[in-house]
């Protein structure tokens, strides 16, 4: 305990005397340093005595999809200490395979008594789904906010990335490297992201590279799922249309083409570039080191909190949209287009083959 006592009051910068006031619950100290003494313990990872324990300001529920991406569980940690640092305690419920549905999940929630909900990349990104589950909720009186993903349908505050400006950034990048051929891999059409990733990859390759709208979704675009081996399937039907280049609409889709590369013999990048989104935790350590389209997940679950706090606040936020501008972040797998490489000089491939040389 004295040992305790001594790492608190050194990380607090107090006396162990004063440390032992806080913690008894006595008098005589100020509320600064009464403060600064509890932090200290958050920090240490020591459990606050329980007469010290903040009162929860309420529930808060965030519902997401399944958490194998790691950009779900990348956001709902964001979410989650950002209510924990307003004193509410954010419940996370998560959708599942063959598991609760989000309108189970939704039941669930407003049974408990949730002061309001953050829903994940949920039903309102999807534009065959019936938008009057949320007016029903809102008839409930519960506030609730809609992250990746618009519906005009939908009277809520809505937070998302640029879709648009993301593949801007993704082509852009590798037109200057020298790709023409340059394939896109992304989820299921109904999805509100998706429509947009594709709105964005077509202007640019239209502008950029002077082709049709028409060709360049017949011929570069390519629908799948949002896993591993869905941006395997994907990248497979575009390496066969000939495409030097891959954007993939997720990080755990690139992880795929990359797989689907290595199989038919290709290197990357050398023989094929390929471009990630998300940037998810660990993605910079693969092999080769990827090359993504960063999602703001820090700016987009602090405002997706800010703004149903303000709500539950009596504040309603307008029926508007807070798009999030995303940032290209280059690594190893992308690099020079087979038209942009020249033929290498007499005596430079020995050079450039020698032991302990970086590739990347």
């Amino acid at each position: 305990m004295t040992a305790r006592l001594a790492d608190i009051a050194a990380q607090a910068g107090v006396s162990e005397a004063t440390v032992s006031r806080v913690l008894n619950g006595k008098p005589g100290v100020a509320a600064a340093t009464r403060e600064s003494v509890l932090a200290a313990l958050d920090v240490l990872g020591y459990e606050r005595p329980v007469r010290l324990r903040r009162r929860s300001a309420g529930l808060v529920g965030l519902i997401t999809p399944e958490l194998d991406n790691p950009i779900f569980p990348a956001l709902a940690q964001v979410i989650g200490q950002a209510l924990t640092r307003q004193g509410y305690t954010p419940v996370l419920a998560t959708q599942t395979p063959g598991g609760s549905t989000e309108d189970e999940l939704t039941e669930m929630l407003v049974d408990r008594g949730v002061a309001g909900i953050i829903f994940v990349s949920g039903l309102h990104a999807d534009t065959t789904a019936d938008m009057q589950r949320y007016d029903q909720l809102r008839a409930q009186g519960v506030p609730y906010v809609l992250v990746d993903g618009f519906s005009p349908k939908v009277q809520a505050p809505f937070i998302s990335p640029d879709d648009r400006a993301a593949m801007q950034l993704a082509v852009t990048h590798l037109v200057s490297l020298g790709h023409t051929e340059i394939g896109l891999a992304l989820g299921p059409k109904r999805f509100v992201p998706v429509q947009r990733k594709i709105e964005g990859f077509v202007r640019t390759m239209q502008d950029r590279l002077g082709l049709t709208p028409e060709d360049i979704e017949e011929r570069f675009v390519q629908h799948s799922l949002y896993t591993l081996e869905g941006g395997q399937a994907a990248a497979s039907a575009l390496m066969d249309r000939q495409c030097t280049a891959i954007v993939c609409a997720s990080d755990m889709m690139a992880l795929g083409a990359i797989r689907a590369a290595r199989q038919r013999g290709l290197e990357v990048p050398d023989d094929i570039s390929v471009v990630g989104f998300d940037d998810s935790p660990l993605i910079a350590f693969t092999d080769p080191p990827l090359t993504t389209i960063r999602k703001p997940v820090p700016a987009m679950g602090q405002a997706a909190v800010r703004t149903l706090l303000e709500e539950i606040g009596g504040t309603p936020a307008p029926h508007s949209e807070f798009v999030f501008m995303p940032e290209l972040v280059v690594r190893g797998s992308t690099a020079s287009g087979p038209r942009a490489k020249t033929p290498p000089k007499v005596g430079e491939n020995a050079a450039r083959n020698r032991p302990g040389d970086d590739r990347a």
